[in-house]
């Protein structure tokens, strides 16, 4: 059995030769199986992210079933705010709703720090998942920290994030020291999954695309850049959805990897960066819902581009979408394998 730091998700992440192109997906774990939704039966999302026994549960089934190259945790990014102790819940249809948002500077005072006992379910999976997975690597996460400051100021998920940016442009100090505390919950929160054995971190910036260049410059790059520089030691991947015209700064933040969304061919997003970055995606999502020539077409397309970037992790552009068709996904992996090894830069 090939040794787990020896995976081919883990080799390409450094750039290194692989035996074929690795590939996962990103909502892999969730709701298009239908193992998963019998497992979440009569629990909240939240209660779910806290339980051992359903993180571990739910984040095996995506590998038994599609025999991906990498496993990502269970879990959602608002989950160290509630575990530190901010009222928000997941409402089904809608997303993470907060009780009392975050408007002023004294309102940041009810955001308290993350300890890592409070996220102690999350560390049990995940040392219970690392013995379970062998050599398949395991993924831990977190929120980036203007995406989360996004869901507190807006007090919910929004189209145009009016209030976040109002907070950022109007009272640059408060909206720095909101950003600072949620970096530092990031890091608490990744820290404790590295600690208890994840072979590497996605930080997800979900929102980050609706900035301009210097807007993330100035308002965001500081502060993904201390959660980056707190994890380090393992491959560090970076995503956000829309950021083409942010994926050199998602970087220079500290990333190893960088995701790309469907958007921006991957051949492309290279030229965007630096060299030494490998590059994650980037099959639409919607595109598996297509005939499946149409679906190998792109997703060959996809392995072409991401040979020239010197490390190519093949995934969507995005999450599984809910009414995705597994068997759709267990072929492209089983495609995605078979059609890389050998590749230029692939070893036999």
């Amino acid at each position: 059995m090939t040794p787990l730091h020896d995976s081919a998700f883990l080799r390409a992440c450094r750039g290194e030769p692989v035996p074929h192109t690795p590939v996962w997906f990103m909502r892999q774990a969730g709701r298009s199986l239908p193992e998963y939704r019998a497992v979440r039966e009569g629990l909240g999302m939240l209660e779910s992210c806290l339980r051992a026994d359903v993180v571990a549960e739910v984040t095996m089934q995506p590998v038994r079933r599609y025999g991906v190259d990498a496993a990502i945790l269970f879990s959602d990014i608002v989950l160290p705010l509630k575990a530190a102790g901010v009222d928000l819940d997941i409402q089904p249809g809608v997303g993470p709703v907060v009780a009392d948002p975050i408007r002023t500077a004294a309102d940041i005072a009810r955001i308290p720090p993350l300890d890592a006992a409070d996220v102690a379910p999350v560390t049990d999976a995940v040392q219970a998942l690392v013995g379970e997975l062998g050599a398949t690597p395991l993924i831990g996460f977190a929120g980036a920290p203007f995406t989360l400051a996004s869901y507190l100021v807006e007090g919910g998920p929004s189209r145009d994030h009016a209030r976040t940016k109002a907070l950022m442009y109007g009272d640059e100090d408060t909206w720095h020291r909101l950003a600072d505390r949620l970096a530092r919950i990031a890091v608490t929160f990744l820290r404790a999954q590295i600690d208890a054995g994840v072979s590497a971190v996605q930080l997800f910036d979900s929102w980050a695309g609706t900035l301009s260049a210097e807007d993330y410059t100035r308002y965001v790059l500081p502060h993904s850049r201390t959660v980056l520089a707190g994890v380090e030691g393992v491959p560090r991947i970076h995503f956000g959805v829309g950021t083409g015209e942010l994926l050199g700064l998602m970087a220079e933040a500290g990333a190893d990897v960088v995701g790309v969304d469907w958007r921006v061919p991957l051949d492309e997003a290279v030229k965007r960066l630096p060299t030494g970055i490998a590059v994650q995606g980037n099959l639409d999502p919607a595109a598996v819902f297509a005939p499946w020539p149409a679906v190998a077409e792109r997703a060959r397309d996809v392995l072409r581009r991401g040979a020239a970037a010197e490390g190519h992790v093949f995934n969507l552009g995005h999450g599984v979408l809910p009414e995705t068709d597994p068997d759709v996904l267990a072929r492209l992996v089983e495609m995605v394998h078979a059609e890389s090894a050998g590749a230029p830069g692939v070893t036999g």
